[in-house]
């Protein structure tokens, strides 16, 4: 059982693994095409050198690096305290998950002179439950610690992409009305269509 359990987490983890390649696949061919689409007329952000890719390299090699290269400082304690409560989680349920394994291993063969302190406290059936308990908690504990890094490279490299965006009062907002003409299946103008048009400029 132990077993099928390990390979079913071994199993979550490699998906995560592949998920994540592909979003590093995908950001990286959109930082090809926005290389590609400079316009010597047009500038949609500012050239400032700060680079997303940069940031998520970073936070890949030290957790909380990249949000310190990218000014979001109050982001680290967070970062950090997640992972200390995660391995305090792994550690601490692995210890009672070693303890229970080690009284049923006790409890349960055929001799009567190698019991453990929990004899007649718990039953057999009992220390299989509590072991059974911290294990999953235990693999829990590290599918977080493994989330937790991913999180901490993808908030990395989505906020050195809008590293050079305005966000301050400078923004500003339009909503206009349009109309447009429906047109069936034979391109005859049956009636029109109302509706309200969103624009939102972003001041850099």
């Amino acid at each position: 059982c132990w077993i099928g359990n390990i390979q079913s987490l071994f199993m979550k983890i490699r998906i995560f693994f592949l998920l994540l390649v592909s979003l590093w696949l995908m950001s990286a061919n959109a930082s090809a095409q926005e290389a590609r689409l400079t316009d010597s007329t047009t500038v949609l952000r500012k050239s400032s050198g700060h680079s997303p890719n940069r940031a998520a390299n970073m936070s890949a090699i030290i957790p909380g690096l990249g949000q310190a290269y990218n000014k979001k400082y109050w982001k680290m304690p967070i970062i950090y305290g997640g992972a200390a409560a995660l391995i305090y989680s792994y550690s601490w349920n692995n210890r009672q998950y070693q303890k229970y394994l080690g009284a049923y291993k006790l409890d349960s063969d055929t001799s009567s002179a190698t019991n453990s302190e929990y004899q007649g406290i718990y039953s057999v059936n009992n220390l299989i439950t509590l072991k059974d308990y911290y294990r999953r908690n235990r693999d829990l504990s590290v599918i977080g610690m493994v989330v937790l890094y991913a999180a901490n490279v993808v908030d990395a490299y989505v906020d050195g992409h809008f590293y050079d965006f305005d966000i301050s009062d400078d923004l500003s907002m339009k909503v206009n009305p349009y109309i447009v003409p429906d047109r069936n299946v034979y391109g005859y103008q049956s009636g029109t269509i109302t509706g309200v048009s969103l624009t939102l400029n972003f001041k850099r």
